[in-house]
């Protein structure tokens, strides 16, 4: 008998996050998996129907909800989607959530014991059967400045609470199962680490390829540095500014930098130094680039700049890598453990050093070279069919 799964789709909405892109490619997988007999979906509290298909999925074998289950539309954030994003600011919230969402679970998912419940963001609810929980990141535990204080509250009360729940833990890479074994005392046997995937739209394109959207940002390709990525402090975004502003002017001027991302938490200051750089002439800001157009600013860039002081995985390194394009990121957090050596990492602390490296590694033809061929072999390790093969093979041993 196959595996029945309900899998958590709270963060299964238009627009995709990370996290959103995690649960969308793992039940794009799932799916059509000949050891799944059954997969539904259930979001803050409720049944849903399928949500890939107001994603642009298409359902080779469609998933009903199991007889009697009611299920609703999840063409857009239900009444609690909108009270969760408001926990960031509103305090009062958290404690209306808490108290909500636990007891209304508890009864939505009575009778499944024979299901496996796994939550792709963090919590997971009441649940009579086995339960699997990704946890992407610790970022609220190690580093709270980086997000609202309300966040770190909620994600404190709610995240303990779910791990209470949960069974086995799934985390993006091993730096961060370690921190998780180190910090909440768990049995490495019931925490694996699982690298995510990336869509076949990244590979190398021809100049005629990427000429169409490169000119409509306004770029020639190979002729700009990029970064992908919400604009918030954890990026640290504000000292790639201050290393590429100390760049001779004639090379800012021949390769720009190019940030692409929407807008994050506080980050205010961030903008205006960003304005500042634009008017100056050597700062592009894309804002929310379209997902069809992504691919393709990636594989035309010279190199990918990524000095994140705290990541989970780093999903943009391996869109980079399989893009061609030469990375240049951290020496910190997963950084090293994503890139496999085969990027240049710097101290994303100390401004020269990423100085030293952006002067080194934009003008090395020999080493972007190199660096992309070794790019394009480290990032063929990572598959979405890989990952969904290691998440079912946590399933069967539980």
């Amino acid at each position: 008998m196959g595996l029945d799964i309900i899998l958590g789709a709270d963060a299964l909405h238009a627009p995709l996050t990370g996290i959103g892109r995690y649960s969308y490619e793992l039940a794009s997988q799932l799916r059509q998996h000949p050891d799944v007999d059954r997969l539904r979906y259930f979001s803050h509290g409720h049944w849903v129907a399928d949500p890939l298909a107001a994603l642009g999925g298409q359902s080779p074998s469609p998933t009903a909800a199991a007889p009697g289950v009611q299920t609703t539309p999840h063409t857009a954030p239900t009444l609690f989607t909108r009270l969760r994003s408001t926990l960031s600011a509103n305090r009062a919230a958290v404690r209306v959530y808490q108290s909500l969402m636990p007891a209304i679970s508890r009864w939505r998912v009575r009778g499944e014991g024979q299901a496996i419940f796994h939550s792709p963001n963090y919590l997971v609810p009441p649940f009579p059967g086995r339960t699997v929980n990704t946890v992407h990141d610790l970022s609220h535990v190690f580093y709270p400045e980086f997000h609202p204080q309300a966040r770190v509250e909620f994600m404190n009360l709610a995240f303990g609470s779910s791990l209470r729940h949960t069974e086995h833990v799934i985390t993006d890479t091993e730096t961060v199962r370690q921190e998780f074994i180190q910090h909440f005392g768990w049995s490495a046997d019931k925490v694996t680490a699982i690298g995510l995937g990336m869509d076949a739209a990244y590979h190398p394109r021809s100049d005629a390829e990427l000429a169409p959207v490169l000119a409509k940002h306004g770029l020639q390709p190979r002729s700009y540095a990029l970064y992908v990525g919400t604009i918030e402090p954890r990026k640290n975004i504000g000292r790639l500014l201050q290393a590429y502003a100390q760049l001779d002017p004639a090379l800012r001027k021949a390769c720009p930098l190019v940030l692409a991302g929407g807008k994050g938490w506080k980050s205010e200051d961030i903008h205006r130094r960003m304005e500042q750089a634009a008017n100056e002439g050597w700062l592009h800001y894309l804002s929310y680039v379209d997902q069809a157009d992504l691919p393709m600013l990636y594989a035309g860039a010279r190199l990918f700049a990524y000095p994140s002081l705290y990541e989970g995985f780093g999903l943009p390194i391996v869109e980079a890598m399989a893009s061609g394009t030469p990375v240049l990121t951290s020496d910190a957090s997963c950084m090293p453990e994503v890139a496999g050596g085969a990027a240049a990492l710097v101290n994303p602390l100390d401004v020269d050093d990423i100085l030293r490296g952006l002067q080194r590694h934009l003008g090395d033809e020999a080493w972007l070279r190199d660096a992309s061929a070794k790019g394009l072999e480290r990032a063929a390790n990572y598959s979405w069919q890989r990952c969904a093969a290691e998440t079912l093979a946590v399933y069967k041993a539980l």
